[in-house]
């Protein structure tokens, strides 16, 4: 099952309709349309967001399989499926098979030539950047930070963030947590 697919059954299940979750997340019904449409890629942060509304986590929109336990990925496969969003990079999502676990860690490669850094994103929970190749600018509320390889960031992810490459391309691990109070119910205020 494709990611709009998912998340349209989803929200059936729930009997809710796209002006009620797009309102919960922010965005036009248009946007939510085109995403269970599959007409778009949305970024992670607007997944986050859906997620949130229909009171689950990201890694079950990603993936219908589901484990527990160790959750082993080779490198070549995290590189092969890395999946291309309109916002100008590129993203991989570990353990997506393990739908409970606490964290959310992705590959994220982000180009410099297609990345639009007027791109700011905000959303629930936690974040934590490892820079593995290339640097960037990134920027948390007004402080801006230049990361290069070894550097890391961990923030407040409703902080608003964005970023620069500087490099050509930048290859970064970033790990989200969702709050505990979004998975509980789809009806928990935020």
């Amino acid at each position: 099952m494709d990611l709009g697919n998912k998340i349209m059954k989803l929200r059936k299940e729930q009997n809710r309709n796209l002006t009620e979750i797009a309102n919960i997340c922010g965005f036009s019904k248009s946007l939510l349309s085109k995403i269970e449409n599959g007409k778009t890629v949305p970024p992670i942060a607007t997944l986050i967001k859906i997620a949130d509304a229909l009171g689950t986590k990201v890694s079950f929109l990603l993936d219908d399989q589901v484990r527990s336990g160790t959750i082993y990925t080779a490198s070549e496969t995290s590189e092969s499926k890395l999946v291309k969003t309109e916002k100008g990079y590129s993203f991989f999502a570990f353990a997506v098979e393990r739908g409970e676990k606490l964290m959310q860690p992705f590959l994220f490669v982000s180009r410099k030539d297609e990345h639009d850094s007027k791109n700011v994103y905000s959303h629930n929970g936690e974040e934590f950047i490892f820079i593995l190749e290339g640097e960037m600018r990134y920027k948390v509320g007004n402080v801006e930070y230049t990361l290069k390889p070894g550097d890391s960031l961990y923030f407040d992810s409703v902080e608003k963030h964005l970023l620069s490459p500087i490099t050509d391309e930048v290859k970064y691990v970033a790990v989200f947590t969702q709050s505990k109070a979004s998975s509980t119910s789809p009806n928990t205020p935020t």
